[in-house]
This record gives structure tokens, sequence and C-alpha cells, in this order.
């Protein structure tokens, strides 16, 4: 049976987040993840801005036809991570929970945005560049 890959889309120009990405490892019995930067146009950024997901707000997880945004993002990913590394373990005890998961991301958020405005970068603004702004 054949494996669909998982997608992840994130900020690349975000340290933490392109660092996050990097790191992170699922387990290879789950699927291949493949990484994509929000700020190139690709038709799943089209899809997330027409689902009017705020990429500035959250990570976008898509497995199949299901989309997973924001803490259940980084929940959905701890649970498929393959716990190698200092790093895996610790994303998965700190995501493992949805609860936690609620309760960390926005703080991460805060952080990332925080860590945009000092290194003077933009943000991807998906909804804005759209013409959604009703979102």
């Amino acid at each position: 049976m054949d494996k669909q890959p998982i997608i992840l889309v994130y900020d690349k120009e975000c340290p933490a987040c392109d660092n996050y990405c990097r790191i992170i490892r699922i387990r290879e019995s789950v699927g291949e993840l493949i990484i994509i930067n929000a700020r190139d146009p690709s038709p799943i950024v089209d899809e997330i801005t027409a689902m009017g997901f705020d990429i500035d707000q959250g990570i976008v997880l898509k497995m199949g036809d299901n989309l997973y945004y924001g803490s259940d993002a980084i929940h959905a990913l701890a649970l498929m991570s393959s716990r190698s590394g200092i790093f895996n373990r610790l994303n998965y005890a700190l995501f493992k929970s949805q609860r936690l998961s609620y309760f960390f991301y926005p703080i991460l958020r805060f952080f990332r945005n925080f860590l945009l405005k000092i290194l003077g970068r933009t943000k991807i603004n998906n909804l804005k560049l759209k013409g959604n702004d009703k979102f």
C-alpha cells in the first residue's frame, strides 16, 4: 500500500521555524515528510489560503485530504515523530498532549513574530495577498 506524502508548510524565513522543520523527524512507517516554504507560490499554499488559514498564525500539516493547523499540526507531528535524538524526544514530550500543544503553541507563535520583527523580516500575509481580507 502506497503511503501519501505528509506535507508541512511553514515560514522558511523564520530561523526558529526553519530549524524546527529541519530537525523534526517522523517515523519511516508513517510516510515521507515534504517541507514547503509558505513564501513560495504553490498549490498547497493556495489551498491553505482558500481555507482561510493565516500562515503567519500557524504552520499547516497536510495528511491525505486533512489539514492540521497551528497547535493541531504540532501535536500531530509530535505523535508521528521518531523520538530519535534529544530534540525529537523533547518535541514529543511537550506536544504529545493536545492540551499542552494548545497551551504552548501561542507562546511559540509570539516568539516567532517577535523574532521576525527583530530581524526586520515581513510576515507572509497570505490572506491579504490573495484578497481574502474577510478572514
